[in-house]
């Protein structure tokens, strides 16, 4: 079921012909809308852009995209120069805000077919000065970010090392993995093992070293020490029924925090059933992957997650050894 915000172009959206969960009309603050739909289940918001009070202020759309899903959201812009410029799209591409049109055919391709940033890449601008501010925006101080399987062998360690890799082109980036000792067989000098009780020793030690620092969780519960955490599942049903086993309120206790659903083979049908079912939110949704090689959808993740200093993979970087069996 989907939601409607309409106020300029209500007729519009009345028009449409899809299920209708929730309809709201007027203007409103953007921390009024936050309220009211930050825990509403919904599978689509269409959302008039004029519904939102200052919307020309990109900072309120910033606002926006931090508390609500934008993956979920159909953003109808208006004709005026200030909303519909390049470089308005722009900021909202930075912001993770993919799916927006100015009419109803738009809208409708948008619900059956929503875009990812390689639909909207070509509008992206991002001059060498604007790279230059963002990065330092970004590393001016350690970002800190924590992986944790929810589902049982989630692909927390193989995705990490693939996160490290693709970081390290534009970032200097240490992974710790606590509690176990995977990290060995990656062969490399800035993937580090620690136990619970040493992690903070680490961190104080290495963090003026790093742009970025990686955490495999593990089972530890260290998520404290982290500016942010991804949850993993592994959707399959049979990881789903033991995960429910073990803690049949799982997902309640995930509201308002990062799940990502890993070698996940779901389409955004599915994506949308599961967030109805389970009455949680998707992060990202990321498929099974080529370890050996750089991905776009890893560069989507990094991209929402706020790292948007990404370097072009469609040429990939070659590996000195395929399979890195051996090193130097």
């Amino acid at each position: 079921m989907n939601v409607i915000i309409a106020n300029k172009y209500e007729a519009m959206l009345d028009s449409l012909e899809v299920d209708i969960i929730k309809k709201i009309t007027g203007g409103y603050e953007v921390e009024q809308l936050i309220s009211m739909f930050s825990n509403f289940f919904y599978q689509r918001m269409i959302l008039d852009i004029t519904s939102i009070k200052n919307y020309k202020d990109i900072k309120n759309l910033q606002k926006l995209s931090m508390a609500l899903d934008m993956n979920k959201i159909i953003l109808l812009l208006d004709d005026t120069p200030e909303s519909s410029s390049a470089s308005y799209l722009s900021k909202l591409i930075s912001m993770g805000i993919y799916n927006f049109t100015q009419n109803k055919e738009g809208i409708e391709y948008l619900l059956d077919t929503p875009n990812s940033y390689r639909d909207v890449a070509h509008i992206h601008q991002l001059d060498t000065l604007t790279q230059e501010v963002e990065q330092r925006v970004v590393t001016k101080r350690v970002r800190i970010l924590g992986v944790k399987s929810l589902t049982e062998q989630a692909g927390a360690t193989t995705l990490i090392y693939m996160l490290k890799k693709q970081l390290s082109l534009n970032y200097k980036v240490l992974a710790i993995e606590v509690d176990k000792r995977d990290f060995l067989y990656f062969n490399d000098k800035d993937m580090i093992t620690t136990t619970s009780a040493d992690l903070g020793k680490h961190l104080l030690k290495d963090a003026e070293g790093f742009d970025i620092i990686l955490i495999d969780l593990n089972t530890s519960n260290n998520e404290d020490a982290c500016n942010d955490v991804l949850y993993l599942l592994e959707p399959s049903i049979i990881k789903l029924n033991k995960l429910m086993k073990r803690n049949k309120d799982v997902f309640s206790k995930m509201s308002g925090k990062k799940i990502v659903l890993n070698k996940s083979l779901l389409s955004t049908k599915d994506i949308m059933d599961f967030e109805m079912e389970a009455r949680t939110k998707v992060f990202c949704n990321v498929p099974p992957l080529n370890d050996r090689v750089l991905s776009k959808e890893l560069a989507n993740l990094l991209i929402k997650l706020g790292f948007s200093n990404q370097r072009s993979i469609d040429n990939d970087v070659k590996e000195k050894k395929m399979f890195g069996l051996f090193k130097l």
